[in-house]
């Protein structure tokens, strides 16, 4: 095993998915399905025109943190990068954070407690705050 790289594109992916099921939703947010075989990172990534080096840092960096991460390891994909990024702001602004809402509506009664609705008004602040963020990223993203 690579000193700073856990997973590697010669791993099988069925292999990667097996260590670390969380990863499932990096492959979905760079657009790779299931159904992949005995293929490796490397071919599912060619086969799906993801760029495998940015795959590789994005699942290591998930997989591990920081303590593997090599930040002189050049040859990433920006373009593949905030595509990454976009869908991440995709799914936790139309999925995660609206399930988050409904679970709170239905766990409080909001009709005659007003620290229950003060408790929704506090998580649309901060889903609107976190909204603001993600669109200013997004408009960095537009300038690269």
């Amino acid at each position: 095993m690579d000193k700073l790289q856990k997973y590697k594109s010669t791993d099988k992916m069925a292999d990667l998915i097996s260590d670390n099921y969380s990863l499932l939703q990096v492959m979905s947010r760079f657009g790779l399905s299931l159904g992949f075989g005995d293929k490796t990172v490397k071919e599912v990534c060619e086969i799906n025109g993801v760029d495998c080096k940015t795959f590789l840092v994005v699942v290591n960096f998930m997989a591990e943190g920081f303590s593997r991460f090599d930040s002189r390891d050049d040859g990433i994909s920006i373009p593949a990068l905030v595509d990454y990024l976009r869908q991440a702001h995709i799914y936790f602004l139309e999925f995660c954070l609206p399930a988050i809402r409904r679970k709170l509506i239905e766990s409080i009664d909001c009709s005659q407690d007003e620290v229950a609705f003060l408790i929704l008004k506090f998580f649309d602040e901060y889903m609107s705050e976190v909204r603001k963020h993600m669109d200013y990223e997004e408009r960095l993203f537009s300038s690269m």
